[in-house]
């Protein structure tokens, strides 16, 4: 579970396989943050802006980054990507989108709303394992947030 001031990674997955090759990939990466998982849209939006079940959850720690599948059931993820950047609260926080879509029409909406980085799932596992290893590389260590978004 999320703890107060930590890097939290929010992954919104609704494939349980998924959910625990990404879990499983971070694990082998030593990739050690707290992961809170949405399994679609509305969970993710209901985590972000601290209602429903997360509404006793502190609105003001948000994520060091959202991993978001763009294929989610009750919301898909353009939405959440589009309520994210609408918010300015959260709207610097990054997002990544992790997908198996290879529609252009889904990457470039993900650009048009701010996505950060578009990122089609491998189906390899080694080479999933690597994609992963380099997005929390990159986005929790080297990558720069700005001021409204430190923990």
């Amino acid at each position: 579970m999320e703890q107060p001031n930590s890097k939290t990674i929010l992954l919104v997955e609704d494939n349980p396989n998924d959910e625990e090759l990404t879990l499983l990939a971070f694990q082998r990466n030593n990739i050690t943050n707290p992961v809170v998982v949405a399994h679609d849209g509305v969970e993710a939006l209901d985590y972000i802006f601290a209602r429903g079940q997360y509404e006793s959850r502190n609105a003001a720690d948000v994520p060091q980054i959202i991993i978001l599948d763009l294929k989610l059931p009750k919301v898909d993820g353009l939405e959440v990507l589009k309520a994210i950047r609408g918010d300015d609260r959260i709207r610097h926080v990054p997002v990544v989108v992790l997908t198996s879509s290879t529609e252009d029409r889904d990457i470039v909406e993900a650009y048009n709303l701010g996505t950060n980085a578009y990122v089609r799932k491998p189906v390899d596992f080694i080479q999933f394992t690597e994609a992963v290893k380099q997005l929390g590389l990159f986005w929790l260590l080297l990558n720069e947030c700005p001021v409204c978004c430190r923990k």
